[in-house]
């Protein structure tokens, strides 16, 4: 991984790539980044969002304004012209199609982080293990008209991988008309959550922050792309304020945050 003070300088060269601002600009003061930055990030990063954005405030390095949902809803809010300063998505589908627009900054974007896709079921249910290997039965932990909670694989990207790896595994022909499809894997969590669903598919990061739900299988990691979160600065941004955020998002700090709630930092 890039060290800060590497990182730094990279961003540094890229922002006089984009603006033509000198490096001696980008301080990173804290008048620099008000009157805030707005932050589109996906669902899943909530927590870790949230509370990265508040150590930022905390050192006065300026305010973060965070809106949370699935990656698609954020593309296309992007594309309609919402005013963005950072875009974080959960694939790289998403963030590709806003590049192939010309809506962020390309020479910002970089892989910022790694996550998994696990089965959860409510606390207090029977299930202790699912072993997640080609043509194991998901309906037989469904009961008879039970369904699965996931993304919609149409376009969350929690459930485009749970999708994939459905299909990898040759299971995707029995669960396909079993499925309640959510608007964002956070929606999927809370249906185990309720008990209104037997089994889930959401990201070890999301099953990691409930109280309420319980791990039973882990999807292997070569059943599905990889699971990567890209960054960038949306066209149009606070610049230079916007690359000092991406900065402080490859910190020791920020790492330490995504690290706590179960990211890979890439």
């Amino acid at each position: 991984m890039r060290s800060r003070k590497g990182m730094l300088g990279l961003i540094a060269a890229v922002l006089v790539a984009l603006t033509g601002v000198g490096a001696d600009t980008f301080t990173g003061s804290a008048t620099a980044a008000e009157p805030g930055l707005v932050v589109f990030a996906a669902t899943s990063t909530t927590n870790a969002i949230t509370e990265i954005g508040e150590l930022y405030a905390a050192r006065t390095m300026g305010r973060i304004t965070p809106s949370f949902a699935s990656s698609s809803t954020l593309a296309k809010q992007i594309e309609r012209g919402a005013p963005v300063d950072v875009y974080l998505s959960a694939n790289k589908k998403w963030m590709d199609y806003l590049a192939q627009k010309n809506l962020i900054a390309k020479e910002s974007r970089f892989d910022l982080l790694g996550n998994r896709i696990v089965l959860i079921v409510p606390m207090d249910s029977p299930v202790q293990q699912v072993k997640v290997v080609p043509g194991f039965s998901v309906t037989g932990y469904l009961g008879r008209d039970g369904r699965l909670s996931m993304g919609d694989p149409d376009h969350v990207p929690a459930g485009m991988y749970g999708k994939k790896a459905l299909e990898n595994l040759g299971c995707w022909t029995q669960v396909k008309d079993r499925l309640a499809p959510m608007k964002d894997v956070r929606a999927a969590l809370v249906l185990v959550e309720r008990g209104e669903t037997h089994l889930g598919l959401v990201y070890a990061t999301d099953a990691a922050i409930s109280k309420k739900v319980r791990v039973v299988g882990t999807f292997p990691a070569d059943s599905h792309p990889p699971i990567v979160y890209p960054v960038a600065v949306v066209s149009g941004a606070k610049i230079p304020e916007a690359m000092q955020f991406l900065v402080f998002l490859r910190s020791p700090e920020a790492r330490w945050v995504f690290e706590k709630y179960g990211f890979g930092v890439r």
